[in-house]
């Protein structure tokens, strides 16, 4: 629950919640909306028992030696193996994870590649739904490289690099990066020409097609098959996807 308010509320990323962030929150609203509610479970947002539940259960179940901690290769049989090897050197990297620190033989305390299960609510959070403000930070910080602020061609193609294995292993037809790129650029609209900024994401109702497309090969095959126009009425009134 604390996980899921901090990345509703905490939009500075800075693991204190602001006077001001609490006020542009719905959080006081939602908890007075508690106070009347007998079923918690009908307050979706922030305190339902049932997306605990399942978060958890997904923890559990890719944990695999319950040390109540994720690593790359945990990560990696994620929804099927949907999720780049690149993609998750990037969330390993720091770029959205603080690391855990754990004692090595010596006792000094080391940092090692750990996901704890706070950043893994942030994870699945994002993964889950890609329109979501925290989201849209998440993967554009996974997916700047070299942290200027923009997405490059030459990044784009890193990750569109893998994708295309991927699909050429399994015997799928594939798209030239040329042709991927001129349709995302057609999609995204950014205001520099030849690179995406994080605003020009946000301004995107279709964000999640953009994000899949370069590193969730499940997500993206999906996204293909279904009728181009459906992710936009897939989303909410907020331009989010429907999910926790």
């Amino acid at each position: 629950v604390i996980a899921r308010i901090f990345y509703c509320v905490n939009r500075s990323w800075s693991g204190r919640i602001s006077f001001a962030e609490l006020r542009r929150s719905n959080l006081l609203a939602v908890i007075a909306v508690l106070e009347h509610e007998e079923d918690i479970n009908q307050v979706t947002a922030y305190f339902s028992y049932e997306h605990f539940y399942v978060i958890y259960c997904k923890f559990w179940e890719l944990d695999r030696d319950h040390d109540l901690f994720i690593d790359k290769m945990d990560l990696t049989r994620h929804n099927d193996h949907a999720l780049s090897t690149r993609m998750i050197e990037r969330i390993f990297s720091g770029a959205v994870t603080r690391g855990s620190r754990v004692k090595s033989g010596d006792n000094a305390q080391q940092l090692e590649d750990k996901m704890s299960y706070t950043e893994f609510v942030w994870f699945l959070l994002s993964e889950e739904d890609k329109n979501h403000p925290t989201a849209i930070e998440y993967w554009f910080r996974c997916m700047d490289l070299d942290g200027d602020g923009y997405l490059s061609m030459y990044e784009l193609e890193y990750f569109y690099e893998e994708q295309l294995r991927r699909m050429e292993a399994i015997g799928l037809e594939t798209l030239p990066f040329e042709d991927c790129l001129c349709q995302m650029l057609d999609m995204i609209h950014p205001v520099t020409p030849g690179k995406i900024s994080l605003s020009d994401l946000k301004k995107c109702k279709m964000t999640s097609i953009f994000f899949d497309t370069f590193f969730n090969l499940e997500k993206y095959l999906d996204h293909e098959q279904r009728d181009p126009f459906a992710s936009t009425r897939d989303h909410d009134t907020d331009g989010h996807e429907s999910g926790f």
